[in-house]
């Protein structure tokens, strides 16, 4: 049996995982059709400022107009999980080693930054895509836009 890349980490450090990858993620639409991040983090970002309104009018709107508490909460303990399915989904594909073809570009992002003089990102072991975000983040701030080309 293999393990997962979240196997020795636990359920709360992967939700802080999530908020740092959402964080670090370039919000860059160019990125969109390659990877599911911005979409996922875009989403996440919404329900985490949505959600608690929504949670809170549903249950006082029931309560005022006296009416059945338990489609109200099942309700509201939907809209409090959204924002914990992003952070979830985020927090494991941080963690999540990249794959060969995305692991080369990786690998060529990163020499055009050394390149440049910019030096390279320090890497442990096989990239993950928080190491990705990263190297993104930076490639942005200081190369030109041409070196999506090659995505």
């Amino acid at each position: 049996m293999t393990s997962k890349p979240t196997d020795s980490v636990s359920w709360f450090q992967v939700f802080q995982c999530g908020q740092h990858y959402m964080k670090t993620w370039p919000s860059d639409k160019r990125l969109a059709p390659v990877f599911p991040e911005h979409r996922v983090a875009c989403t996440t970002r919404f329900a985490i400022r949505f959600m608690p309104p929504l949670v809170i009018f549903t249950l006082t709107w029931q309560i005022a107009l006296g009416g059945q508490l338990g489609p109200a909460i099942a309700t509201a303990l939907f809209a409090c999980v959204l924002p914990m399915q992003g952070l979830w989904w985020l927090g494991r594909r941080s963690l999540t080693p990249l794959p060969p073809i995305l692991l080369q570009w990786f690998i060529d992002v990163r020499n055009k930054l050394a390149a440049s003089g910019q030096g390279g990102v320090p890497t442990e072991g096989t990239p993950t895509y928080q190491a990705l975000a990263d190297l993104l983040k930076r490639a942005f701030k200081q190369l030109d836009k041409t070196f999506l080309d090659d995505l």
